[in-house]
């Protein structure tokens, strides 16, 4: 096999750009087609980024693709990542992985008779700023991590978003829209989830599109959107995690994590970079100088390395080791989000029926070694 993967893309939609602007930053991959369901759309995308616009079909027969990525809808993760896999290719799924356990349980199965590997976003966890508050909870550097607070509250997608339908379909929503970065962040810096309680509801049963080119159409809420949640770690941590899109504005912080000598004050799990804040006990104390090649900004004021999940998949596929944001750590994160909607559903404790190991955390050397 090559020092270099040939990668493909399905799904030629919002986030395909990002993909594709990105990818050449990092070693061992190469982006070189693209494939749609709308040709047109699939041509546009190859035109701005010099790729190959293929058929679904024709992508999936290529010899030259190595790695797939799934960029369709949610609801079509299932089904695109399976037929990935049974053309003999890897597959790497944007978030949300699949939909319910059940179906990552049947990629997994179809995976392993292959001797094929998947993968899926979110790759945030692996920025600097995430990376550095995993090095610092590693180190005991608040004591044992006891319990926590998460925040993802805004006024919802339909402001901004061109088609924004789906994000209140079964399979949106802001648990499994959003949660992915906020749970798969957790679960990295954390360990795995033993349990979860959740309340849910509707702030509307219908939206109103303000965003360019459908201003003023109406969309049907057809899932949660606030949720109140308690998660339970194995660990004993305990944290409330709250997502909503019913919210114009709040005071609460991203993510904070309470340990049994101080506080870690952990950022925006949507983002790669930012700032990292600690205490000792009450007092607010200098967190250690931390150079690490996924926290510096490349996109504006952000750091943006999307990307980085797929690039280290195709590397452990050269190198023979396991990959970061593998299919168990990705399911795992699933059975949580969908165990907090059925609690918030049928008022219930829900147990969770995988678990997984923490991903391998990503040291700024080996960061580096991920980039072109």
């Amino acid at each position: 096999m090559s020092k270099t993967l040939g990668i493909g893309v399905i799904g030629c939609g919002n986030i395909s750009a990002a993909y594709m602007r990105l990818a050449p930053m990092f070693a061992g991959i190469e982006m070189r087609a693209c494939a749609d369901m709308n040709m047109d759309a699939a041509k546009a995308r190859a035109e701005e980024f010099g790729l190959r616009a293929e058929t679904v079909d024709g992508l999936l027969a290529s010899d030259d693709i190595d790695i797939v990525v799934n960029l369709t809808v949610p609801n079509a993760h299932h089904e695109v990542s399976t037929r990935i896999l049974k053309a003999g290719k890897y597959a790497y799924s944007e978030k949300p992985f699949v939909l319910t356990v059940e179906e990552g349980q049947s990629l997994k199965a179809l995976a392993d008779a292959k001797g094929l590997r998947v993968g899926s976003a979110p790759d945030t966890f692996m920025g600097g700023a995430h990376q550095l508050a995993r090095s610092l909870i590693d180190a005991g550097a608040v004591g044992k991590v006891t319990s926590g607070t998460c925040f993802v509250q805004s006024p919802g997608m339909e402001m901004w978003h061109p088609n924004p339908d789906f994000f209140f379909k079964p399979g949106g929503g802001p648990i499994l829209d959003l949660g992915p970065y906020y749970v798969s962040n957790l679960v990295q810096l954390l360990g795995p989830v033993k349990r979860v309680v959740a309340m849910s509801s509707k702030g509307s049963d219908e939206r109103t599109i303000t965003s360019e080119p459908r201003n003023g159409e109406k969309i049907a809420v057809e899932t949660p959107t606030t949720i109140h949640a308690v998660l339970q770690f194995k660990s004993g941590a305990q944290v409330t995690y709250c997502a909503s899109w019913d919210v114009w504005q709040h005071g609460h912080a991203n993510m904070e994590l309470y340990g049994e000598t101080g506080t870690l004050h952990v950022p925006d799990p949507n983002f790669f970079g930012g700032e990292v804040r600690m205490t000792d006990k009450e007092t607010f104390v200098n967190v250690p100088s931390w150079e690490h090649p996924l926290s510096v900004a490349n996109d504006g004021p952000n750091a943006n390395y999307r990307a980085a999940g797929l690039a280290d998949m195709a590397q452990a596929i050269l190198e023979d080791r396991p990959h970061r944001c593998s299919l168990e750590f990705s399911l795992h994160v699933v059975d949580v989000m969908t165990a907090i909607l059925t609690s918030g559903e049928e008022g219930r404790f829900v147990e969770m029926t995988t678990t997984c190991e923490r991903p391998a955390a990503l040291s700024a050397t080996a960061a580096q070694a991920l980039l072109a």
